[in-house]
């Protein structure tokens, strides 16, 4: 799933059709590494463009996704401002058919002349950039600073004169005629036909490189020297009629998905290679790429606000484990706690037939039927009574431990399985707001300390999420223990059908029945949303527990999320992804 040289003439033809020839009105950074600006069209109207250096998910297109900015610009965008804001689009370009798209702004400068600045855009993985310069290729800033401690190769810094990537040799492809596509082949000859398409020529991904070769009727992982005049015509009639279709923008944006759902990949031409698999058209491929990456890009970024919630919820289940080891031990040590009481009394028993300075006792187990004999050691430097009172000492203080543990390994139990659940929840996260509403829980639970951000910031409330079933049931799934409390006790009616997986963290998934009966096809699928939305996501027949609403309690002081249940059934079922998927009404 490249972002290659293709894509990006996809999305150069987009936008130069849509922005050429307008303004750049405001300027936002919504994150660290992304750019978000609206330009007042003469063409079609008002359009939101993205630009994101993410070095996971780098692109820019067209977006109608609004996102909330930073109280404080920071000063990428504020920079921005400055030189292009109000600044109207000359030209959008792609040089030689790299991952680079270069926007022509032009703009007043200080002194109130007319000039042309440039917004390049490199979309090149984890050493994606968006940099600003002026019109004589100085750079203005970068949303990303490049060091030479960084890179030795090339410097981005503010006042640094911009030059383009190494180039790593490559052909341009709109410019290859058969004759120097031949020579390729026989200069590659030993190499796969796939390896030979890609690592010669520019902007062509492996998965495109497959595509052409499929088109040809050939297998990718043929050689060139493999074939024959004829096959290398064919390959070449594939590889030129694709772009002759990049020149004549006649672009085909489709994503490809398995049964499960799940995308494979996407193209800006064809997806042949894929057979019997769903393929999806989009009108523009900037609704492609919206679509392609709002869930990816917000996993992301949710993944990195996770990761201090997380270390902290690992911390305490940490120390939740290392307080219960302590706790076994405890139970160890009291374990004989019974044998210093019978000690204590058989010696208070005899304390008679005890001679002073004698080292054991023998005598009747008179607790036992069969009353064996039994010898009980004995300090010498101590009297009876005295030995008695110390085998009585040790007896209370093991039994005061052991009960003081008991009460202690109940309430670490509670708080490892709560922790459990918050761990469970992060790991189901998919959204910024679920991460502020368990790092809210965790702040009420005492496990954070609130910043000044936390008590100021305006939190949503998060909903469960929602699904359908296939007997047209509505199924809710809580994403976090605040859910969990608001979706069982206060959502769910009495008779609604509850469900939780077994003895394992996981959401509260209820059931909306009213009182209609509940057949187990829906029983079924909420179970495996249960499953799919716990620990035991990634295992197979997973028990999830299920009852009536009613029969569901929440103990006095129970953290959030936490109940007991009676009279249950047990269903096992496997986590299933594209029943998820299916189901999924917000989809």
């Amino acid at each position: 799933m490249a972002f290659d040289g293709i894509a990006v003439s996809n999305i150069v033809y987009e936008l130069k059709n849509k922005l050429e020839g307008g303004r750049i009105d405001k300027i936002y950074q919504p994150r660290a590494d992304e750019i978000i600006f609206s330009v007042r069209s003469l063409k079609e109207g008002n359009f939101r463009v993205l630009i994101s250096a993410n070095s996971m998910n780098p692109r820019i297109h067209i977006t109608e996704i609004k996102k909330e900015n930073p109280i404080t610009a920071p000063m990428f965008s504020m920079v921005m401002r400055k030189h292009i804001a109000g600044g109207r689009i000359l030209d959008i370009r792609q040089p030689d058919f790299e991952r680079i798209i270069i926007l022509d702004v032009e703009s007043m400068n200080e002194m109130g002349d007319l000039g042309v600045k440039h917004i390049i855009v490199e979309i090149m993985g984890k050493y994606s950039n968006i940099i600003l310069t002026d019109e004589n290729d100085k750079i203005l800033d970068s949303i990303k600073h490049v060091s030479h401690d960084k890179s030795s190769v090339r410097e981005v810094l503010p006042g640094g004169q911009y030059v383009f990537p190494p180039s790593q040799g490559k052909l341009n492809p709109l410019d290859a005629d058969y004759d120097k596509f031949k020579d390729v082949m026989q200069e590659k000859a030993s190499q796969k036909l796939q390896a030979a398409i890609y690592k010669s020529f520019t902007g062509i991904s492996p998965s495109y490189a497959s595509e052409i070769c499929y088109n040809a009727g050939l297998d990718a992982s043929d050689r060139p020297e493999q074939l024959d005049e004829s096959g290398i015509e064919r390959l070449w009639k594939s590889f030129k009629h694709d772009m002759d279709r990049i020149k004549n923008g006649d672009y085909t944006p489709n994503i490809v998905y398995d049964k499960n759902e799940n995308v494979v990949d996407f193209f800006s031409l064809s997806a042949n290679q894929y057979k019997g698999f769903e393929i999806k058209s989009f009108e523009t491929f900037s609704e492609l790429l919206e679509m392609f990456y709002k869930k990816r890009d917000n996993l992301y970024h949710v993944k990195q606000r996770a990761h201090d919630v997380r270390r902290i919820v690992v911390s305490n289940i940490e120390r939740c484990v290392k307080k219960r080891d302590i706790q076994m031990k405890a139970f160890k040590d009291t374990e004989d706690r019974d044998k210093y009481r019978l000690y204590g009394e058989l010696i208070t028993a005899n304390i008679y037939a005890v001679e002073p300075g004698s080292k054991e006792l023998v005598t009747a187990n008179y607790y036992e039927e069969s009353m064996p004999q039994i010898t009980i050691p004995l300090d010498p430097e101590l009297s009876a009574s005295e030995n008695a009172a110390k085998y009585f000492s040790r007896y209370n203080k093991a039994k005061r431990t052991y009960a003081a543990t008991v009460i202690q390994k109940e309430q670490n139990d509670a708080e490892l399985e709560y922790l459990e659940s918050v761990l469970s929840a992060i790991d189901a996260s998919d959204d910024d707001n679920d991460i502020t509403e368990i790092r809210r829980e965790l702040i009420n639970e005492g496990y954070i300390r609130a910043k000044k951000q936390d008590k100021a910031k305006n939190n949503k409330k998060t909903k469960p999420v929602h699904f359908v079933s296939s007997d047209g049931f509505d199924i809710y799934a809580g994403k976090s223990n605040i859910q969990n409390d608001e979706l069982t006790l206060h959502f769910a009616d009495s008779d609604d059908i509850w469900l939780h997986t077994k003895n394992i963290p996981g959401s509260h998934v209820i059931i909306k029945c009213g009182e209609n009966s509940v057949p187990d096809r829906t029983i079924e699928e909420a179970a495996t949303i249960a499953a799919y939305y716990s620990k035991a996501k990634e295992s197979t027949k997973v028990p999830v527990d299920y009852t009536p609403r009613k029969y569901v309690k929440k103990p006095n002081g129970a953290k959030p999320g936490m109940v007991i249940y009676v009279q249950n059934k047990t269903i096992l079922v496997d986590p299933d992804e594209g029943v998820v998927n299916r189901l999924n009404a917000e989809k």
